[in-house]
């Protein structure tokens, strides 16, 4: 007798999976990353402590993690979006760059009017820009059947190529060309009325870029299981050929989701220029990858547009912590093992919720077995 391991797939999902699946991750990346800081020599218990205590500790650290949490929330959802659907939008980043990029022009350009008519234009702006960049992709898998992957990561390039060069190639509407900027290339900062409010009270400051998208994650999670366009594009994603006899329009709806996936993440881009640097800042905007980060979050999220706010708040709180601790004595790089930790466990408890692993009983065939069965 021998004993194989077999994966089943999973006819009918336990609902308890839907919760378990996201702390299991978490508890799982938890315990590696104790493991790898102790093989590093290193206090595991005393590592945690201080992210916690830098990231939560206070109310001022609590702003500091919303305000590090906002773009990934953004991100995150459009990461959701399209991943629901069983489209993968690698391109987050650079619908997120060109995003930074509309917005601050409109900043520029309305210096000195109202801020209620500027700010409402710069999320208008960023959440064009970033669905129509989409909507390039979106438009070749529909036409031509190309894969969104390759053409949603190359066009992150492009966008990057065309940011830098309006502030580092050229003497473009963006760029500073007074005082330093002369010198040292820079984005001109926009005026006080493009600057995005903030909420709260007692020391904590919540920004606007947070609070959209908290509400976009409760209207994206409402459309797609209370509208229409939600069952669509749930018959897409489940059969599209089921979905034509249906009368759905695949193309149509496909390309409406990546549309909508890229407008998120434009907005996050509009955000980081309203909420945060409050000018065009392109090697900023590279180094940080919040396209990238976003699709951890969505994947920890398990495409749950709700789960994405908490899960962001969790990652905003690592990148936090990593930025203050920086300097100190601190195990250099766990904030990434740590997401990337966090990653792994995720797709590995996706894979769980998909597949069953069964531990069977396989008799080795006799002799007179194989040769009946062989004729």
């Amino acid at each position: 007798m021998n004993r194989l391991l077999r994966l089943e797939p999973r006819l009918v999902r336990p609902r308890w999976l839907s919760f378990a699946v996201p702390l299991g991750s978490i508890a799982v990346a938890a315990i590696l990353g104790a493991i790898v800081i102790t093989l590093s020599g290193n206090d595991a218990m005393a590592s945690y402590s201080r992210i916690v205590e830098r990231s939560m500790g206070s109310v001022g650290a609590w702003t500091d993690t919303i305000v590090a949490a906002t773009p990934l929330l953004l991100t995150g959802l459009a990461a959701a979006a399209a991943f629901k659907m069983g489209l993968f939008n690698i391109g987050g980043q650079g619908q997120f760059v060109l995003g930074a990029v509309a917005a601050s022009g409109i900043g520029l350009a309305l210096d000195g009017s109202s801020a209620l008519v500027t700010v409402p234009l710069m999320i208008v702006a960023g959440m064009l820009t970033g669905g129509l960049w989409a909507a390039i992709p979106g438009y070749f898998k529909v036409r031509f059947g190309t894969n969104e992957v390759i053409t949603t990561l190359m066009l992150n390039y492009v966008a990057a190529n065309i940011a830098s060069y309006l502030i580092f190639g050229s003497e473009s509407f963006w760029r500073l060309l007074t005082g330093t900027g002369r010198v040292f290339p820079q984005g001109r900062p926009i005026g006080e009325d493009a600057v995005w409010p903030a909420f709260g009270g007692g020391g904590l400051s919540i920004p606007l870029g947070f609070v959209l998208g908290t509400l976009a994650a409760v209207g994206l999670w409402a459309l797609y299981r209370y509208t229409r366009f939600g069952f669509e594009v749930g018959v897409v994603s489940d059969s599209p050929e089921a979905a034509r006899y249906a009368g759905i329009s695949v193309r149509g709806t496909s390309l409406a989701v990546m549309t909508l996936s890229g407008a998120l993440a434009g907005l996050g881009g509009a955000s980081d220029v309203g909420d945060i640097r409050h000018t065009l800042d392109p090697k900023g905007l590279g180094q940080t990858g919040y396209g990238y980060t976003g699709i951890v979050v969505a994947a920890l999220a398990r495409w749950n547009s709700i789960a994405v706010v908490p899960v962001s708040l969790l990652l905003g709180a690592l990148a936090n912590a990593g930025r203050s601790l920086q300097g100190e004595s601190f195990p250099a790089g766990l904030v990434g093992v740590l997401q990337g930790l966090l990653l792994f466990s995720a797709v590995s408890g996706e894979f769980l919720t998909r597949y069953r692993v069964r531990l069977g009983n396989r008799r080795r065939a006799s002799t007179g077995e194989a040769e009946a069965k062989a004729a």
